[in-house]
């Protein structure tokens, strides 16, 4: 018998060292076990550990169906290791990580392990990234662990966030693309084809209850420098989702590109964006 997700990620529990970085299996706080992957920024070498105390790190959150080792996430780690040291996961019901997917709600307890994991390598600045489903996640996340007015500052914050073609709002289904992921996730035939077809595996129960609205978390994350990006050509979320999460984030420490041609989240981010984005995590992280 071929061994699921759960025994990959627990046989990975113990680290594997690379030319290219190291991986290992985290366990979050609710007890899911999360493969993740560290590469070291190209200009310093993994044998020099020391220098991770002056090295950003870039913790980067996939969008729904996406994987440590799908080709745009791997391609968007090798743009930002130009910049900083780069950690990668893949979410609960994604990969090789065990659970199975809430769509954006549980996963903050994911990416809160990666960042601890980043803190854990010595990295004492921790940028996240999101893409669409992950840029829902960065917002909450930062929300729930940064040092806004309404939240605490945890071991897991980040100290700078970027979301990349991220919902506003829970439900959304203004677009054809929307209702077909609704029918994914809500339809047993639906989780079938995701699960055998995308590898991905969904809970079936709804949110009890309703999380945080991406909305909302962009509210509580001042002073957290925070950037959105979103394409004109997306064909998930039209251009109204990135302006509500501006009209909601503090205009003094947040900034929205609005990218002439750009579709939707990692799979067509060229490494032009991703290039400037790293510019940017490196010029407002602070140190």
């Amino acid at each position: 018998m071929t061994p699921g997700p759960e025994a990959e990620c627990a046989a990975s529990c113990v680290p594997s060292i690379t030319s290219s970085g190291h991986r290992v299996c985290l366990l979050t706080a609710d007890g899911v076990r999360i493969e993740a992957a560290h590469t070291p920024r190209r200009a310093r070498s993994e044998a020099d550990p020391a220098a991770c105390a002056d090295t950003p790190a870039i913790v980067l959150a996939h969008g729904f169906t996406g994987a440590l080792e799908r080709p745009a996430l791997r391609r968007a780690a090798a743009a930002f290791s130009q910049h900083a040291d780069v950690i990668t996961f893949s979410f609960r019901g994604h990969g090789g990580s065990g659970g199975r997917s809430t769509v954006g709600d549980r996963e903050v307890e994911d990416l809160a392990a990666a960042v601890r994991w980043a803190r854990a390598l010595g990295h004492r600045r921790v940028a996240t990234v999101g893409f669409s489903m992950g840029g829902s996640v960065v917002l909450r996340h930062a929300a729930l662990h940064g040092q806004g007015e309404h939240g605490e500052r945890t071991d897991a914050h980040p100290d700078t966030v970027v979301a990349v073609s991220a919902p506003a709002r829970w439900y959304y289904r203004g677009t054809a693309a929307m209702r077909r992921l609704h029918w994914v996730i809500t339809r047993p035939t639906g989780r079938l084809v995701s699960r055998l077809g995308l590898r991905t595996r969904i809970h079936p129960d709804d949110w009890d209850p309703v999380p945080l609205s991406p909305t909302e978390a962009a509210g509580l994350i001042a002073p957290t420098p925070l950037l959105v990006v979103h394409g004109d050509r997306d064909p998930y979320f039209p251009l109204d989702h990135p302006r509500m999460l501006m009209s909601a984030a503090d205009p003094a420490t947040a900034e929205l590109w609005i990218e002439r041609g750009f579709g939707h989240a990692e799979n067509a981010a060229a490494p032009e964006l991703l290039g400037r984005i790293g510019e940017w995590i490196t010029a407002h992280t602070p140190a």
